[in-house]
């Protein structure tokens, strides 16, 4: 869940869609088959400019890790929040085509949910969902959590977290019956995607790597400029790809 300062004066926690172990942790969809990931961890809340370096200390216990992720998020959240619960697409500058929107979740999804793809959960789940999140409802989805805690929740494409999954599914007007499906996945993302400055992004108003910070920011499977995760070290955390690979692929998906 990447990129912006404002630090609060608490300890950075392990991130976004679920904390891993072991660099390219291995997670599992819901048939138990294995596939190579990442997950996220979360930190404070700091600005794009932040050296992510400055802010990473002692990781905390996994107990409580997901509240501390959500503060990073809603942080991130707060900078836009007059964009929040509404349309991504709607906002999007003409010439701008939903393609380019979609090449980036692609991307995101690469250094995040391996092959399960919208069926991943996080692969420290000790005690798995009991079918595909995909065939599962956000309702069902919520008992879950509710039924295991005290251990990692991160599910789907996007690695969501629980209190995220939550207030994202109320900002878009989402009900514990309606499917969590591809589509809906998607949608959700679409909102951190806004959260963390798209728009703000295309009109020029941010730039492209402070956007991509932000992004990293969120899902920890990303490289900060400084080419590592901004949650590097973390529970095993590390980008699963370069600086390099990530600036060129955003070039492509967004040219100036």
């Amino acid at each position: 869940m990447s990129k912006t300062s404002n630090a609060l004066p608490l300890i950075p926690l392990l991130i976004a869609f679920g904390a891993i172990q072991g660099s390219a942790a291995e997670q599992f969809s819901i048939v138990n088959e294995s596939f190579l990931g990442q997950g996220h961890t979360a930190s404070r809340p700091v600005l794009a400019r932040h050296s992510p370096a400055s802010v990473l200390t002692a990781p905390p216990a996994p107990q409580g890790l997901e509240a501390e992720m959500e503060a990073v998020q809603a942080n991130l959240a707060s900078l836009f929040a007059d964009r929040r619960g509404t349309s991504l697409f709607r906002q999007l500058p003409r010439g701008v085509a939903r393609g380019a929107v979609a090449k980036l979740m692609t991307l995101i999804a690469s250094a995040e949910a391996g092959r399960a793809q919208y069926d991943a959960v996080q692969h420290a789940a000790r005690i798995k969902p009991g079918k595909r999140p995909t065939q599962m409802t956000l309702g069902e989805i919520y008992d879950w959590i509710a039924r295991t805690p005290g251990q990692q929740h991160a599910i789907g494409r996007y690695q969501f977290i629980p209190a995220t999954l939550k207030r994202l599914a109320r900002h878009a007007g989402a009900k514990p019956g309606d499917l969590f499906s591809a589509k809906m996945q998607d949608r959700l993302a679409h909102q951190l995607l806004e959260e963390a400055g798209l728009s703000a992004m295309i009109a020029k108003d941010m730039s492209r790597t402070d956007f991509m910070n932000n992004l990293a920011k969120i899902w920890a499977g990303l490289p900060t400029s400084s080419g590592k995760s901004y949650y590097h070290g973390y529970a095993g955390n590390r980008a699963t790809m370069t600086w390099a690979h990530f600036d060129a692929e955003m070039a492509r998906i967004f040219p100036s």
